[in-house]
């Protein structure tokens, strides 16, 4: 997977516990991912939240893959706090989630004649979210296949086949982390698209497939609060567990940077 977008560089680049992420706003992200559907190269688009900074730290190739992509953008409440707890200078603008923009990059979509291909949720989410998009954007080029299939063999070549004859400009997955990306690259060189971009239960979000909670407690980063009271069977290890592991590891690496760097100052005198 070797991608080098010429947009990237007008951002600038946020590193934590090995991973980056870049400092974007939602407007900056959706003109990016429709520019670079207009350049004669794959471009990948990445995104962090605490459970992926965590896969990062355990998982290698998770790690290479955000590091690799060409525009990452920070969706998650608790990595815009440990950015700022670190001193980036990042700005709650900086952090987004699909659901909030996914109408407006429709829009753009539109506008610019950029055609987006859905992948992702149960059967029945992705046709729903169509819908709705076709509702604000109706000249949108839009097509779609649910996420719920085996990811090799003879079905996963039947999607990417499906794939293919659309050719979009714009993919997105949503299968969840890390399976979407595993499958972006393991899919990566086999698929004509132009952007990829992997997001997760956004659709799922969007059509009310999934509660998110109330605006209030999105609004305020709040989200994961909210799923957990919901699903806590399912998610109470990934926001109980997950959320302290990642600042433990963040006060973990600015000690060990602190220390390394006091002692080499010692050292001089």
């Amino acid at each position: 997977m070797a991608t080098n977008n010429i947009f990237t560089h007008q951002f600038d680049e946020v590193e934590l516990l090995g991973t980056k992420f870049h400092k974007v706003r939602v407007q900056e992200l959706i003109n990016f991912i429709v520019n670079s559907a207009s350049i004669d190269k794959k471009t990948v688009v990445g995104n962090v939240n605490v459970r992926a900074m965590n896969f990062a730290c355990e998982m290698p190739w998770y790690k290479d893959f955000i590091n690799r992509s060409d525009l990452v953008f920070c969706d998650g409440f608790g990595v815009l706090m440990g950015a700022k707890i670190c001193g980036c200078g990042v700005k709650s603008e900086h952090r987004m989630t699909c659901p909030d923009y996914i109408e407006n990059l429709a829009l753009s979509c539109e506008r610019d004649n950029v055609s987006l291909y859905l992948l992702a949720g149960k059967p029945g989410v992705v046709d729903k979210a169509i819908a709705k998009l076709k509702v604000i954007a109706p000249n949108l080029k839009v097509k779609g296949h649910h996420g719920y299939f085996h990811k090799s063999g003879i079905e996963n070549q039947y999607v990417v086949d499906e794939i293919n004859q659309f050719q979009p400009d714009v993919l997105y997955v949503g299968f969840g982390m890390p399976l979407q990306e595993r499958w972006i690259i393991d899919n990566f060189d086999s698929i004509n698209a132009k952007v990829f971009l992997p997001l997760g239960a956004c659709l799922d979000f969007y059509t009310g497939a999934v509660y998110r909670g109330p605006r209030w407690m999105t609004n305020r980063g709040l989200e994961w609060l909210s799923r957990m009271f919901t699903e806590p069977k399912r998610l109470w290890q990934r926001y109980v567990v997950g959320n302290p592991l990642f600042f433990y590891r963040l006060i973990k690496e600015r000690f060990t940077k602190r220390s390394k760097k006091n002692s080499k100052a010692s050292s001089i005198y």
